[in-house]
């Protein structure tokens, strides 16, 4: 199947040709034809399955159809600025040979990036793409115009529900018109973005492309160590080895500046990227990071959904997540088109029974290699054991000689998510 076959007006045709877009991809076989006919849609789609062009394209499409401009048709609300800044990306390449038009809407710009944003909500752009809290800030002030929009949709619903957006989203659907097609999208669904959808949509259509599972060209590899080892291991992996793109995920943004640090002394080309800083300097440094002037970035959650970087060759889970949806999340950043990725999860004794979970969610055990000898002792794998222990409250096993103590998953030496192999050295070294 190609774009074509959608019927989809010649300028937006053109604007997917210019993208480089052949062929779509299921998600997008599945929703396109149900939005065009007008279906509301709770889709289950994982970032990287092509889902932004699933609901962009025939909105776009069915703007043009209605020749109606100077109007906002379409409001699409998302969790985070960095995944505005994409959608809108992508909405001015599909949309640049149309006369849609577009513009994000978030927070932490100054007051010029504030009053650009009131006069294109006040005159009128087709397509808006914003998180809660700034499209909250505008229509606290009274002068946004909603009368004309047809389609409202919700990108990562389940992600701005862990953030706390609920009670934001459920505000800003009171400004809209209730006639209107709804289209929500989330990488997993939890019983509260059901009860979500049951007040948002109407009969809408499901479509689900493989959610909570990462995709088998991910080679899955765990560590078990102290809490001590993780800085020194993880610089171990990273140092001397021809890397391009690596991406190093902490728990808290505390534990990213310290090991950011710390890489850095090390001569690497790495940078912490959280919270604390300011929406130019993480713009910045992820400008550097795509132009590979940096090929480390140390970051918290912020960048676990909704960013589209293509070719990340490692990930590397600091710490173990909290959820494993998280974890999912986070191992999806790698593999993506047509790459193969390593994530490497690195365990603590106090996390075992935390990532224990998360196989029982995979459905299959991970991979546990062996710790260099010079690192000495290290912990046994066995979540039981330690569940419930403060953080190096247990001493190390005397004699292990940093050799992997725990029972080992069966299979085939050095094999993907599930196979046995405890053998893993770490990502390759392309100049050896």
């Amino acid at each position: 199947m190609n774009f074509s076959e959608f019927g989809f007006d010649s300028d937006l045709m053109e604007g997917i040709e210019a993208m480089g877009f052949e062929s779509p991809t299921p998600i997008q076989e599945q929703a396109i034809p149900a939005i065009l006919q007008g279906h509301d849609i709770i889709g289950a789609a994982q970032t990287g399955t092509g889902k932004t062009a699933a609901f962009l394209l025939p909105v776009i499409q069915n703007i043009i159809a209605s020749k109606e401009a100077n109007k906002t048709r379409a409001l699409v609300i998302v969790p985070t600025r960095e995944l505005a800044q994409q959608i809108d990306q992508q909405m001015e390449g599909f949309s640049y040979f149309t006369p849609v038009s577009s513009i994000a809407v978030y927070g932490g710009g100054d007051g010029a990036l504030f009053a650009k944003e009131k006069k294109a909500l006040t005159e009128g752009t087709e397509v808006v793409i914003c998180t809660p809290g700034r499209m909250i800030a505008h229509l606290n002030n009274n002068y946004v115009n909603f009368d004309g929009l047809k389609y409202l949709v919700l990108d990562e619903a389940d992600r701005m529900l862990d953030m706390g957006f609920f009670e934001d989203i459920m505000k800003i659907i009171q400004y809209l018109p209730k006639e209107r097609q709804n289209l929500l999208f989330a990488a997993t669904m939890p019983a509260e973005i059901r009860k979500m959808a049951k007040k948002i949509l109407h009969q809408p259509v499901e479509v689900s492309i493989a959610i909570s599972k990462p995709v088998e060209k991910v080679l899955q590899v765990a560590y078990v160590v102290f809490e001590t080892q993780k800085l020194p291991l993880v610089t171990h992996l990273l140092k001397g080895r021809d890397l391009k793109s690596v991406i190093v995920f902490c728990s808290t943004k505390l534990a990213a500046k310290q090991l950011g640090r710390q890489l850095k002394r090390e001569g690497l080309l790495a940078q912490d990227i959280h919270s604390d800083l300011d929406q130019k300097q993480r713009e910045e440094i992820m400008l550097q990071f795509r132009n590979r002037k940096l090929n480390i970035l140390v970051a918290t959650d912020l960048l676990s959904r909704g960013i589209d970087i293509d070719n990340i060759e490692l990930i590397i889970n600091y710490d173990v997540p909290h959820e494993g949806e998280d974890y999912i999340h986070r191992i999806g950043r790698t593999a993506r088109a047509e790459s193969d990725g390593i994530a490497i999860t690195l365990i603590s004794e106090q996390e075992q029974s935390k990532f224990a979970r998360i196989e029982r969610l995979l459905e299959k055990p991970v991979t546990k290699s062996a710790v260099p000898e010079e690192f000495g002792d290290t912990p046994e794998y066995d979540p039981s054991k330690y569940r419930g222990r403060s953080q190096g409250g247990r001493p190390p096993r005397k004699g292990s000689g940093g050799k992997y103590k725990g029972k080992r998953p069966g299979g085939k030496s050095g094999g993907r998510s599930g196979g046995g192999g405890n053998n893993y050295k770490g990502p390759r070294n392309r100049q050896s």
